[in-house]
């Protein structure tokens, strides 16, 4: 079996505590570092590499004197500035901070704000690529290379310097700013065409470039001068000046009061605290004239979607939907904990016999880590047996868990110590630990690191819960505790790892290239082994005592969580281009996302690597998302020409997260014959089949009072479960008023009838997303077959907003609470044959309570379809026409779409019945 993965380029630990431990950065000349009673070592096993660029040459970080020694943040969305992968590339490759793209070249910084998406790889991926609208620097800048010069959680400082000139830009995620202070020569912005001026006012110019528009701010007193396409201002003795992204002409004046407030650094901080996890974003500013501190800055969809904080009404395209401006330094983000639990919790649907059989195949075979010897693949089989450790002590085998626990431990510790076939090893000039041997870059690019090791912390959060003595920062515990200073170290002080390698706080995700040398950015793959990652912080802080490590596992897990869902799998459908023509991604880029993996075009590994492994700690998110993961499904078993075959496994665990009596009937007809997934085990599958069969999906609307805890809803019934590690009973309280009395060192369960949080997920299936029936209904139930229904002609008449003869379906009793920010989106395929001058338009009605007066509308443009026989989709994308009313909270209410020709003399066709003709309404 191809492995799940090729990249070709693929609160807090607090430092003095791990010193004591025997954590700190290796001492000089020192070979073994003792960690308890693991090792490192800090000089690499023979005949192995370390960081290397492209043809093998190793490379330091490219950083300035004033950088120099401090932990560079790989694996971030800027590392090319410091990772020089390309040898013919010393400046950088392009890095896209959202709303504006970068690349820094020998004249300074290239600029860009794509607008337009570019489908490409026969529509397997949309991208919006960076291409220049201006070049940043100083006249007659040109500099051999560009440096990293200082950095903060999402914001960086590039430079240049030619020995007459010397140039520093800060950019960063979200901001629409680039602050550049330079000395030896004039402000200069190149264009990439001809400007045109909108506004002239000295030191502020605003000129329009490929038709976007920037705002240029010069030192008070001094002007700019236009001459073609260079535009120049002397800084009047000054070293300072800015350049904006305009959302609009209109924006000029609220940007020019904040042009000299220069954002000299960024910082998140976090809590989560009884089922909520909250996070404050803050800039920090200087001002380089007058006193104003404040700034602007553009939020992702994922943040205002989870903020109260008041936004203008000026946004940017982005390839992760709309970005929404901010007045101010600071916002702050609440959303729900994500279910975290060290195991599903035993149901009466397993049966002990079948189980106790399915772990002893695995713990009598030949190789219970079936030949692993990289740190990937030995990750992978740690996270396989480490799963059975608890399902063998629910059902009595405490034999069998010791078992399983002795394997864990032995190939841990094996690793755990230095001078073996096998080690981990500290690279002082990039500030990193790399296991040997390594695999898909993770040494000569630093790729994956969250990847890998995320399986070794986890198999040891496992261990910790029955064996606290073995978790000890004393014994294997500091070990432990080192990896995930180098995955997801929470400290900005540690002077040998930086802060969170591997997770961009801003972006809401981690990214797997440690030097992001790509022209579409850096991109990240596997999501689900990045939140594998954050579920072990959690288990392992939980069974340690660490709360810090605990809660940083909380913000990593829910942040990411929604992010996946909106970036991966476009729960919303707001976020992926219509062109794009996919409902999951299997990667994200920078620039945008792809339908594929790195190594097979083979639809269930692109749909499965983002669901591996499968855990009761980070895959119970995925059901806060249940006709996202309908859809995503459904498409799988499109592309697949049927079921899946090779990971079959994964997908049934899956399909059990928003319909688990459908995934058991497929498992319940396809078990006997499968292989499982390498990183899966047939008890495993079978606990977790048939356990979400009895307990229902998860419900994440509801939370528990502690991260270790989940709750499951089957109808109206929810099942309530929690994980003590404590040592006397625990009361849990849930955010729908149940409780539960947990006893120590346990798994315990209770069940309620649904309180007065929403309603859990019913079956048949509900939610949010309505399918066209050619019986004029709208339904959430499942797809069935394609039917084609006729749109009746205009009559050669103008119906352009005033619907004709129109096609209507409806939906009544319909529940649900307004979404704040989110919109109406819509997909019709229809045909207009070989008709010419057709148009079809859509109306969207919502009778809020029921009472037959619709309180909103939203007319959308008509699509003019073309003569050619064949689908077109219509989308919410053409833009509303008109609307009354406003909307809100639906109580038993009721939705209608309504379908018509708004001009042409022929009947057109409308396709019902599919996954393809739906309505998502702005609501949960």
């Amino acid at each position: 079996m191809s492995p799940p993965r090729f990249r070709p380029a693929a609160a807090l630990v607090l430092t003095a505590a791990l010193a004591a431990a025997g954590l700190s950065a290796a001492p000089a000349g020192a070979a073994t570092i003792p960690v308890g009673s693991g090792s490192y070592s800090d000089v690499r096993p023979a005949g192995t590499s370390g960081p290397t660029t492209n043809t093998g040459t190793p490379v330091r970080p490219k950083v300035t004197a004033a950088a120099q020694g401090k932990p560079v943040p790989t694996n971030d969305w800027w590392s090319s500035l410091a990772f020089q992968r390309y040898g013919d590339n010393p400046w950088s490759t392009p890095m896209y901070g959202h709303p504006l793209t970068y690349q820094a070249v020998a004249s300074g910084l290239e600029i860009g704000y794509p607008t337009a998406p570019t489908i490409t790889g026969d529509g397997r991926q949309y991208e919006y690529p960076h291409r220049r609208d201006l070049t940043l620097g100083l006249s007659g800048l040109n500099s051999p290379d560009t440096k990293a010069d200082a950095w903060s959680d999402w914001t960086v400082t590039p430079a240049w310097s030619d020995g007459a000139r010397t140039l520093r830009a800060t950019i960063g995620h979200g901001l629409p700013f680039v602050y550049a202070k330079g000395t030896g020569g004039n402000a200069q912005i190149t264009t990439a065409a001809a400007p045109t001026v909108f506004a002239d006012q000295g030191n502020v110019l605003g000129i329009t470039v490929s038709g976007h528009h920037y705002a240029l701010f010069s030192p008070t007193g001094t002007d700019w001068n236009v001459s073609g396409s260079t535009v120049t201002a002397g800084l009047g003795g000054k070293d300072y000046f800015s350049v904006a992204v305009l959302p609009s002409t209109d924006a000029l004046a609220l940007y020019r009061k904040y042009a000299f407030s220069f954002v000299t650094g960024s910082t998140v901080s976090w809590s989560s605290t009884g089922g909520t996890v909250g996070a404050t974003y803050t800039l920090a500013t200087t001002p380089q004239e007058g006193t104003e501190r404040g700034t602007l800055q553009a939020l992702y969809r994922h943040q205002w979607l989870r903020t109260s904080d008041p936004l203008t009404a000026y946004t940017y395209v982005s390839p992760r939907g709309t970005m929404k401006v901010r007045e101010g330094v600071s916002f702050r983000t609440s959303q729900k904990a994500a279910p975290v639990l060290p195991a599903l919790p035993r149901t009466s649907a397993v049966d002990a016999a079948r189980l106790r059989g399915q772990l002893n195949e695995v713990v009598n075979s030949a190789d219970p880590f079936s030949g692993a010897v990289d740190t990937y693949w030995t990750g992978k089989a740690l996270g396989k047996l480490a799963q059975l450790v608890p399902l063998a002590e629910q059902i009595g085998e405490t034999g069998i868990r010791d078992r399983l626990l002795g394997l864990l431990k032995g190939r841990l510790q094996d690793w755990f110590t230095a001078g073996g076939a096998n080690e981990f090893s500290y690279d002082r000039d990039w500030k990193t630990l790399t296991g040997y041997p390594a695999s898909y870059g993770s040494d000569t690019e630093l790729n994956d690191h969250h990847f890998h090791y995320g399986y070794y912390v986890y198999a040891a959060a496992l261990i910790a819960q029955y064996d606290p003595a073995w978790a000890a920062d004393s014994a294997w515990g500091g070990m432990v505790k080192t990896l995930i200073r180098d995955t997801a170290n929470p400290s900005r002080t540690d002077t040998a790892f930086p802060f969170l390698r591997g997770f961009d706080v801003y972006a809401g995700h981690g990214w797997a290239s440690g030097h992001q040398g790509f022209a579409a950015g850096n991109n990240q793959e596997s999501s689900s082994e990045s939140t594998n990652l954050s579920a072990a912080l959690v288990l392992w802080g939980s069974a340690t005592g660490d709360a810090a490590l605990r809660d940083l596992g909380s913000y990593l897990l829910a942040t990411e969580g929604e992010a996946i869902a909106q970036y991966w799998f476009d729960a919303d459908q707001q976020v992926f281009p219509g062109a794009f023509g996919h409902d999951t991604a299997g990667m994200v880029w920078g620039s945008g996302a792809a339908y594929a993996t790195w190594w097979t075009a083979n639809p269930e590994e692109i749909h499965g690597i983002n669901v591996l492994p499968v855990t009761a700690g980070g895959s119970l998110h995925l059901g806060g998302h249940k006709e996202a993961v309908r859809r995503n499904l459904a498409e799988m078993e499109r592309e697949n020409g049927g079921p899946a075959v090779e990971w079959r496994d994964l997908l049934w665990e899956f399909q059990s997260l928003a319909d688990p009596g459908a995934a058991r009937a497929k498992w319940d007809a396809g078990h006997a014959g499968y292989t499982p997934e390498a990183g899966e085990t047939k008890a495993h599958t079978y606990h977790w089949i048939t356990g979400m069969d009895a307990l229902g999906a998860p419900d994440t609307s509801v939370t528990g009072s502690v991260p270790t805890s989940a709750v499951f809803a089957k109808g109206t019934t929810r099942t309530y479960a929690a994980h003590n590690y404590g040592g006397a009973t625990l009361r849990v309280t849930f955010s729908d008023g149940g409780v539960l009395d947990v006893p120590a060192r346990s798994t315990a369960t209770g069940t309620g009838t649904a309180g007065p949080g929403p309603d859990p997920d019913p079956d048949p299936p509900t939610g949010n997303t309505f399918r066209l029936r050619s019986d004029g209904t709208l339904s959430t139930a499942a797809a069935g077959s394609a039917v084609t229904v006729t749109v009746p002609s205009a009559d050669g008449a103008n119906h352009d907003g005033t619907p004709y003869r129109p096609l209507v379906f409806q939906a009544r009793g319909v529940n649900g609470t307004l979404r704040a920010g989110a919109a109406t989106t819509f997909r019709l395929p229809v045909d207009a044959g070989s008709s010419v001058a057709l148009g079809q338009q859509a109306r969207v009605s919502y009778d809020l309570t029921g009472d037959g007066t619709f309180d909103r509308t939203e007319t959308y443009h008509y699509f003019a379809t073309d003569p050619v026989p064949g689908w077109e989709d219509y989308t919410q994308a053409r833009g509303l026409r008109s609307t009354t009313g406003s909307l809100g909270d639906l109580r038993g209410g009721t939705v209608r779409v309504e379908v018509w020709s708004a001009i042409g003399n022929a009947p057109g066709s409308l396709q019902t019945g599919t996954d393809r003709s739906v309505l998502v309404i702005p609501y949960d």
